[in-house]
């Protein structure tokens, strides 16, 4: 008898190892996409990450992910060897078989979790991924997790060339307070500028840091009818109207809309607190979801609008932060509280580096150019990226529409001159262009389809 259900028991075994493996589809959504982006961005707000080092948090993931899409897809052409160092990403085992989608957004999770600090955060999103697409189909997503990987790690070590270790061990800004030109830290934080070495970053499509240089701003000069003189009175002057006017103000609806600072100081009494809003760039990439959905587009296509700007924002605030630390411009608000009203606040906190030029400015330009060259001209969308933040929708007729109230927002909000955000517009839009023209990205066909 023990030896009959010995036998049983070995033949229920047997029968049991080969049942087969569970073979669902697994389909990769748009929807994990953003998942994925918007974890990134809550997590950069979380660690307060300033605007230049969140671009490149948005930029490595996405062309990590964009990567692999284009070797699964006709319709999409890869970067290697058309962004500045990076080689082609490893071909995949050929004796496995790859779900190309989720290998993408294994290389995404996996990436963003090497550029922030709270891993843990990032994991709790990436473990539930995993467990639902594990639990489909074992043995495809083991192959296409080894996959993505694999390009993770390709990735991270064309990442780790750009310079960016060695500008954390690089000094701090050393502030010239004997020369009233010159930027000093504002309050209330008085903190010191933030990414003086940034410009040595590697760029990603642009030649150098310095390929758009813009043209200086006005000469400094306090004697009243110099237009430098009269931008630092126009700042005040509007300042102060739309102060009466009160929140009904709609420059204030606009400054307060585009602030995007990620660190605002408040100080009650003896107390010194921070409010945590997201980044110029992670707004963008917010309007990319935006125009993503309203135009249903898929995995492939979303990604690739979010790559291509999130590229084009990288290499702008590259080119920025050069020209800030060239010129090295005083901020309305220390001239203004010196020289004309020692009382006078901005409407919105003055950001801690030099005026010139308008980084929302050069920023905004740059990645409403990238996202027109995807989604068209004239693309109305409704922006509701600041709801969770408390501020209502606003609604636009184009990106370049956009890009052109981000940019005046600046001056509404007291922290820069006009010639900051007009002339930062536009480098920013000359340098997109650049990167639209010098990227292969979708074929003919893929444009064909959008």
């Amino acid at each position: 008898m023990n030896k009959l259900i010995t036998a049983l028991l070995s033949l229920i075994f047997a029968i049991s190892c080969k049942a087969p493996q569970k073979e669902e589809p697994i389909t990769i959504t748009p929807e994990d996409l953003d998942a994925s982006i918007n974890q990134v961005t809550d997590i950069m707000i979380h660690d307060i990450f300033s605007p230049p080092v969140a671009s490149r948090i948005f930029a490595y993931p996405n062309i990590a992910a964009y990567e692999i899409v284009a070797i699964a897809d006709d319709n999409y052409t890869s970067l290697a060897g058309q962004l500045n160092g990076l080689t082609a990403i490893p071909s995949p085992d050929t004796t496995n078989t790859v779900n190309y989608d989720l290998a993408a957004m294994v290389a995404h999770m996996e990436l963003s979790k090497k550029l922030i600090f709270s891993e843990d955060r990032m994991e709790m999103l990436r473990d539930s991924l995993y467990t639902i697409w594990e639990g489909k189909n074992p043995v495809l997503f083991t192959s296409s997790k080894e996959y993505g990987m694999q390009v993770a790690d390709h990735i991270a070590a064309w990442m780790k060339e750009d310079n960016y270790a060695q500008t954390r061990t690089m000094p701090k800004f050393t502030v010239d307070a004997d020369d009233e030109t010159r930027w000093q830290p504002t309050p209330p934080a008085y903190m010191d500028g933030i990414e003086p070495h940034w410009n040595k970053i590697r760029t990603f499509v642009i030649d150098s840091a310095s390929q758009f240089m813009p043209i200086p701003p006005p000469a400094f000069s306090l004697e009243e009818d110099s237009p430098f003189y009269k931008e630092l009175k126009e700042v005040y002057d509007i300042s102060n109207r739309i102060t009466e006017e009160g929140d009904a103000s709609e420059e204030i609806q606009i400054a307060q809309f585009w602030d995007c600072n990620p660190y605002v100081s408040v100080t009650r009494g003896h107390l010194m607190f921070a409010t945590k809003k997201i980044t110029p760039g992670a707004h963008w990439m917010g309007i990319a979801k935006i125009a993503a959905r309203k135009t249903k587009s898929d995995f492939h296509k979303s990604l690739y609008a979010y790559t291509k700007a999130s590229i084009a924002m990288a290499d702008a605030f590259i080119s920025c932060w050069d020209e800030k630390y060239r010129s090295n411009l005083i901020r309305p608000e220390t001239l203004i509280n010196q020289h004309i009203d020692d009382s006078w606040k901005p409407v919105l906190q003055t950001p801690p580096f030099p005026e010139y030029t308008s980084g929302h400015s050069v920023v905004s330009g740059a990645a409403s150019v990238a996202l027109t060259d995807v989604f068209g001209d004239d693309f109305a969308f409704d922006d509701d990226t600041e709801i969770p933040y408390g501020l209502p929708i606003r609604s636009f007729t184009s990106f370049k529409q956009a890009a052109d109230e981000a940019a005046i927002s600046r001056m509404y909000g007291g922290i820069h001159y006009r010639a900051a955000v007009e002339v930062g517009v536009k480098q920013g839009r000359d340098l997109g262009k650049f990167v639209v023209d010098n990227l292969n990205m979708a074929t003919n066909n893929a444009t064909a389809q959008n």
